[in-house]
């Protein structure tokens, strides 16, 4: 099924933004810093690894749903906690994994990275097993949490977009993925391990990963699997960061908006039926 969120022109690229997205989140760190819910640093063990994680808990009287964010290619950002503090501020428990654990200067995760280039530059580098290990690690973390009532989604952006995808594919726990601009798995037989429902998000405005969703419509519906496309015209790859800048544009703002309220949708529709379709 595809659902269509007409706009107005926009454009942005996570290929061409600047060192700012890592260093320069100013609003997005005080949002986080202001925050009057309870966030904390954990170290997330997996064998003789540990992943550095952001950890919000919502303020409920019950326990709650989890959700793991991946990051996008610039690290775990300030923006992506802020997007950890929106999920809790929703009522759901927020893991965000850095990814990039061990992988900076010094043996230093995103923070020790001074330049955005060389934090993309990491990211490449690694391991497709390290980064499912470490997924699997933090959905298990999320799950085994006292305040956790044992249903995990996972979400991510951007880079993070494609292996929320691809997570699908490796873990029956999960009860939804929410790729946002990512593009999908290319192999029939890893799209036939999926279990859960995928809802893609994505910015009319952004013909590079665009390009790449009639193939996994295709793929996503020869496996007889369930995957719905939320497209919003004349946003730009990126519009759930860009939408909540300070200088965002009309398109992305709107667009960003409206994702995120279908996302609360989404996983409202989890915690009553345990189904995310």
């Amino acid at each position: 099924m595809v659902q269509r969120v007409f706009g107005i022109l926009a454009f942005s690229w996570c290929s061409v933004l600047s060192a700012a997205c890592l260093n320069g989140q100013d609003w997005a760190r005080e949002k986080v810093e202001q925050s009057p819910r309870h966030g904390e640093w954990v170290k997330i063990k997996i064998g003789e690894r540990e992943v550095e994680s952001f950890v919000i808990f919502p303020e409920v009287a019950d326990r709650a749903q989890a959700v793991v964010v991946i990051h996008e290619i610039f690290g775990l950002t300030d923006w992506v906690r802020g997007v950890g503090d929106d999920l809790a501020a929703a009522g759901y428990i927020a893991v965000c994994p850095d990814l990039l654990s061990g992988a900076g200067p010094n043996g230093g995760g995103t923070s020790s990275f001074e330049k955005v280039e060389d934090a993309r530059r990491a990211i490449g580098a690694l391991d497709p097993d390290q980064i499912t290990s470490d997924l699997n690690g933090a959905v298990d973390y999320a799950a085994g949490l006292a305040a956790c009532n044992g249903q995990v989604a996972v979400m991510g952006f951007c880079w993070g977009g494609s292996q929320a995808f691809r997570f699908a594919t490796n873990n029956e726990k999960i009860l939804v993925a929410l790729p946002f601009y990512g593009s999908g798995p290319t192999e029939p037989k890893a799209i036939a391990k999926i279990s859960a429902p995928v809802h893609g998000f994505y910015g009319g405005n952004d013909a590079r990963v665009n390009a790449t969703i009639p193939q996994s419509e295709a793929l996503m519906r020869e496996a007889e699997k369930s995957y719905t496309v939320h497209l919003y015209d004349g946003a730009g790859h990126g519009f759930m960061r860009a939408g909540e800048a300070p200088d965002a544009s009309d398109p992305n703002r709107s667009a960003r908006k409206q994702a995120w309220e279908k996302v609360l949708e989404i996983l409202k529709g989890i915690s009553q039926t345990g189904d995310g379709r």
